[in-house]
């Protein structure tokens, strides 16, 4: 069982939590607080897990560049470029080479160029991409040749060619992919087998899950299906979703119910079965799942802690094991393995 090193990025408090988890337990320890500044939120690991970034969603507006060494638990911080916009997600493409955000007030992607040090490099303006009403995310396909971003308020997936040498964005012919009415697209995993999308809804908290052709850029809804608890009468406010590493089970986070929802995903098709509902902190806008597959992080933004659950290998049903205090409003969790003898 492999320990798992998980980064916390916490807005109100404009810190970095770094904190080590027992795979054998489940418990978490903190290795490292860093004071950044600011509302710190989305985050991505570089491809090669060397290089950790953090937008900060408040003035100065910036993505800061962190060197992270595993064996010592710590990250250190080596870098800041400004972004164009307040930027609600963040992700580099499949080489590394381009920081990729998505901005849900200036309704923006937009590139970036790493440099070879894993630094973003601040020294040239960011290319920017106009979008649909609030982007909330985007993610390069799994053979790097696209990028789609979901527009929230403009209820589509937007498709852009990418060039991974000079990092330009083209958009498809069609442009966009129109998802069902009162979807409010937000957040979006590939399959390991690079042939399904699964797509979050925020206002219809459903989890929609769509063929993709590699090769085209081609989509197609499959199936739609709701992810709230039963009974549940509030407003609807899906936050975030994750597969299992091997691929076996599918998980969402719904914000007003305080819940994670849970699917087993058929292996020949890619369509979902739901499985359970299991109540987890308070407001969970974030989460993940350690890459050994084991447990569950969930980021509670009012309680102000990290809760972890232990995934069933049989069933996918989630026990709670452990919760965590870190700073204010924790909303974005990052992983990353702790190999034996790390």
């Amino acid at each position: 069982m492999n320990d798992t090193l998980a980064f916390v990025s916490c807005a109100d408090s404009g810190e970095l939590h770094v904190l080590h988890l027992a795979g054998a337990t489940g418990a978490l320890r903190t290795e490292q607080v860093l004071a950044l500044g600011g509302q710190l939120m989305p985050m991505a690991l570089s491809p090669d897990g060397a290089r950790l970034y953090v937008a900060r969603r408040s003035d100065p507006l910036a993505v800061v560049t962190l060197a992270v060494d595993a064996r010592a638990g710590r990250a250190e911080v080596l870098g800041e470029a400004p972004l164009p916009a307040s930027m609600a997600h963040v992700a580099t493409d499949g080489t590394g080479r381009w920081l990729l955000t998505a901005s849900y007030g200036a309704d923006l992607v937009a590139v970036q160029p790493v440099g070879v040090d894993g630094v973003v490099d601040g020294s040239a303006p960011a290319a920017t991409h106009a979008t649909g009403r609030h982007a909330h995310c985007a993610l390069p396909s799994p053979g790097n040749g696209f990028v789609l971003a979901a527009s929230l308020g403009g209820g589509q997936l937007h498709r852009y060619r990418l060039d991974a040498a000079t990092g330009a964005l083209e958009p498809t012919d069609p442009a966009v992919f129109a998802l069902p009415p009162g979807t409010g697209p937000r957040h979006l995993r590939f399959n390991a087998r690079g042939d399904r999308i699964y797509l979050l809804g925020e206002l219809d908290a459903c989890v929609h899950v769509l063929a993709w052709d590699e090769a085209t850029g081609g989509l197609q809804l499959l199936q739609s299906l709701p992810t709230l608890p039963p009974g549940f009468a509030g407003t609807a406010w899906g936050a975030d979703l994750h597969l299992s590493p091997d691929g076996r089970w599918l998980y969402t986070s719904e914000r007003n119910s305080h819940t994670l929802a849970g699917f087993a995903v058929d292996a020949a098709t890619g369509l979902l079965s739901p499985i359970g509902h299991w109540p987890t902190q308070q407001q969970p806008r974030g989460f993940a799942i350690t890459p050994d597959g084991r447990h569950v992080l969930a980021a509670g933004q009012t309680s102000h802690r990290v809760g972890v659950h232990r995934i069933d290998p049989a069933s996918g049903a989630l026990t709670p094991v452990a919760e965590h205090t870190v700073g204010l409003n924790p909303n974005w969790i990052t992983l990353l393995p702790l190999h034996a003898g790390s």
